[in-house]
């Protein structure tokens, strides 16, 4: 049960502060980030324009890294909610950055193949689903729970900034050095964030866990998904992206591969569009907590899934040019602020009312659910493309994107107000649910 409160007037002027221990956060993701935007715009220029990959091949390896997240995301938020997010941080970045070292070192040897990125794409996906989970649930460790939306709007500003920079330096490194040798910035970037994460203090585990006896993972990931499923809003929300993440497998899968082909974009062209849709996200997770403050939870969603689709015409219309590059990077823009702004919230929404103990393997069934259903979208899409064309798939993506306005709309998400926060009478049982399997429950069968 949750209820929805008033304003609360605050007994000082001043916000308090989010923390040594979230900027040090926030400075090491925001490092990793810039290295994987350097990687975004490398991969598909390594792979299309110097190994001349195909529309299928190019829909596979977009499938390859995100297959990880679909076998790994469940058993994952198990692992965060039990260990040490820190060292769990700490040690993804170390093996992230050996992974990435493969491609170049692969090209000085003359090896360098679509199977060598297979692998890579593959690998590297399985380390980022572990980190990724550790990097969300540290961050209610770290801020006091009235301050969740103002740091996940600052993760989202500092994170749109990164992919700005990332996008941008990483058009230039591929243009000076090329693609494979860029890749050595992104093995940079992961040591930086590990270094950044180590100096964290250790947030400690909440005192719920210290009580709890340990069960076997399959119940806890149980747990996470029962949760998930009977607490309202987190169900409509999770199924809302998750129809979303299967809009973006598709259109994800070959947007590169489309600019770099059809429209003749090239690399640098490639980076444009990417760089000035990070700014969006950036302006978009800036002025996040001022839009909901202004109009409530329920129709900044639903006003910010609507846009996603919207902004997505444009590549379905476009062609070569300067011109229509410029325009779909305004297109990207608004679509990734929109995509911010909405993400920045529901994942407020969602942690505001999620039990401490829970909150890695709630995030984790969506996780699972948003972005596991990624690698099956992205052999749709290539198939789909090798069938009717790139532009059909690209169109067929943009259509899936439009379903998740009207399950919001019929939803209580679409009705909130104010941010939701645990009733003061509720327990943990009262959130998670009454009847709980056994503790030695299987692992049930799966799903954005």
């Amino acid at each position: 049960m949750v209820t929805l409160p008033g304003p609360r007037p605050s007994a000082r002027g001043k916000a308090p502060a989010l923390g040594p221990g979230f900027r040090l956060y926030l400075s090491g993701e925001s490092a990793g980030l810039v290295g994987t935007s350097v990687h975004l715009v490398a991969l598909p220029t390594l792979a299309v324009l110097e190994l001349d990959a195909t529309a299928g091949q190019a829909a596979l390896l977009a499938s390859l890294a995100h297959l990880p997240t679909f076998l790994l995301a469940l058993p994952a938020g198990g692992i965060v909610d039990r260990y040490s997010k820190r060292a769990l941080l700490v040690g993804t970045n170390l093996a992230g950055a050996a992974v990435v070292t493969v491609v170049p070192v692969a090209a000085l040897a003359g090896v360098l193949s679509m199977p060598v990125l297979y692998g890579v794409a593959l690998v590297l996906g399985a380390v980022s689903v572990l980190h990724q989970a550790a990097a969300i649930a540290i961050v209610p460790q770290l801020v006091e729970p009235t301050l969740l939306h103002r740091a996940n709007a600052r993760v989202g500003a500092a994170f749109g900034a990164a992919d700005t920079a990332g996008t941008s330096l990483g058009t230039a490194v591929v243009a000076a050095v090329g693609a494979a040798r860029a890749f050595w910035l992104d093995a940079l970037s992961y040591l930086v964030s590990a270094c950044c994460a180590a100096r964290i203090p250790e947030p400690g585990r909440p005192a719920a866990d210290e009580s709890r006896p340990r069960r076997r993972l399959a119940g806890e990931i149980w747990e996470g998904l029962a949760y998930t499923a009977r607490t309202p809003l987190v169900r409509d929300l999770v199924l809302a992206l998750t129809l979303t993440g299967v809009g973006v497998g598709v259109t994800g899968a070959l947007f590169a591969y489309y600019l770099l082909t059809a429209l003749e974009a090239g690399p640098t062209g490639l980076g444009i569009v990417m760089g000035v849709s990070g700014a969006g996200a950036l302006a978009g997770a800036l002025v996040a907590p001022r839009i909901v403050s202004r109009f409530g939870p329920g129709p900044t969603l639903l006003a910010g899934f609507a846009t996603c689709p919207a902004a997505g015409v444009p590549l379905l219309v476009a062609g070569p040019g300067p011109v229509w590059l410029a325009v779909l990077a305004a297109a990207g823009a608004l679509q990734l602020a929109a995509a911010a702004v909405a993400g920045t919230t529901q994942r407020s929404v969602r942690q505001q009312i999620c039990p401490p103990q829970l909150q890695a393997r709630a995030q984790q069934t969506s996780t699972w659910l948003v972005s596991g259903s990624k690698p099956f979208a992205a052999l749709a899409a290539g198939a789909v493309a090798t069938a009717y064309g790139v532009r059909a798939a690209l169109a067929a993506g943009t259509l899936l994107l439009v379903l998740p306005v009207p399950v919001l709309w019929r939803s209580p998400v679409s009705r909130l107000t104010v941010m939701p926060v645990p009733s003061a009478s509720d327990d943990d049982s009262a959130l998670v649910g009454r009847e709980q399997p056994p503790a030695d429950a299987d692992q049930p069968a799966p799903r954005p």
